[in-house]
């Protein structure tokens, strides 16, 4: 029975969401690692802008609208 609980547990944590969006355990964690990429790189060209405002003017929000429509894409 302890057995069946883990495995329960195991599937809620790693596998249900995964799921969801029709991709397995590692389908998941690359898009999601893409994404947090992506993610860090638009923070930093946010802060360059903010030091330098000349610098970096778009590619934040360049970079946040690909990922409001790549995330759209994914969930229709």
């Amino acid at each position: 029975m302890h057995s069946r609980t883990q495995t329960n547990l195991m599937n809620r944590v790693f596998l249900d969401h995964p799921a969801t969006v029709g991709e397995s355990y590692f389908e998941h964690m690359r898009f999601a690692l893409s994404f947090a990429f992506w993610l860090v790189v638009a923070g930093l060209a946010a802060l360059v802008h903010a030091v330098i405002p000349a610098l970096c003017e778009t590619t934040a929000s360049r970079i946040l609208n690909r990922l409001v429509q790549r995330m759209q894409r994914r969930h229709r």
